[in-house]
């Protein structure tokens, strides 16, 4: 793996219940892991323009591909998220790269608020 690669920073949320005061639980976006990694695949071929209530809506895909570590291996599609130059992807899928411990690759989908 190219270091010189790992030029732009993300953050990985966790989601968590949280329990205030009163005793309520309401789930939260912690941040659990930040990293420098390599943002790729902008514009997939997974990437597309759909019709949603009369409107051309674009759904963005790419990749991150961050370094493997013990924190990074734990997480998953489900329960965490990536912020990257303020917007949020949903993990779609975990690559372990052959399972070589030297990298991970994640595809992720930006969501639309």
């Amino acid at each position: 793996m190219d270091v010189a690669l790992l030029n732009e920073r993300v953050t990985f949320q966790k989601n968590e219940a949280v329990v205030d005061d009163v005793g309520n639980h309401r789930n939260v976006w912690t941040d659990y892991y930040a990293c420098s990694a390599t943002i790729g695949g902008e514009g997939l071929a997974s990437s597309k323009e759909v019709q949603e209530a009369g409107m051309t809506v674009e759904d963005v895909s790419m990749t991150v591909t961050v370094r493997y570590c013990r924190k990074a291996v734990d997480i998953m599609s489900t329960g965490y998220r990536v912020l990257f130059r303020g917007e949020i992807y949903d993990i779609v899928n975990v690559d372990h790269m052959n399972f070589k411990k030297k990298s991970l690759k994640f595809t992720c989908r930006k969501v639309r608020r």
